[in-house]
């Protein structure tokens, strides 16, 4: 791993800074090799680490989510996290993302400062 690749660190679950569930979100994974994925996330050692990939099946990205010692299929705080980074690129009011669960449709609102509420609705298998 000799090259830089960017995260974003977020707060989940709350309005208050260094308060909630940590996240890491690593905003453009397409180019991490495989092996690298878990390696990363065992190496931050947060409860979940997601990488942002591109779209397969329809959706705005593709994440996969990880734990230091596994990957999930589905996480509810990794996906808001991810649905925030995914949608801020572009300031959406709604993503859909892609999970080892199928697609998962996010709406978005944001709120004084930088906070921004989202809110998912059940996985729709893939």
């Amino acid at each position: 791993m000799s090259a830089a690749h960017p995260y974003v660190l977020l707060d989940v679950f709350t309005d208050t800074p260094l308060e909630g569930n940590q996240l890491a979100v690593f905003t453009d994974a397409a180019e991490l090799p495989e092996p690298d994925l878990q390696a990363l996330a065992r190496e931050l050692n947060l409860s979940e680490t997601a990488f942002v990939l591109p779209p397969e099946h329809g959706g705005d990205a593709r994440i996969r989510i990880f734990t230091p010692a596994v990957e999930l299929a589905f996480a509810g705080h990794p996906v808001l996290g991810s649905a925030v980074v995914v949608g801020g690129r572009d300031e959406r009011d709604a993503v859909t993302l892609e999970t080892g669960a199928g697609l998962v449709p996010v709406a978005l609102a944001r709120g004084g400062g930088r906070a921004v509420s989202g809110w998912m609705r059940q996985p729709i298998p893939s």
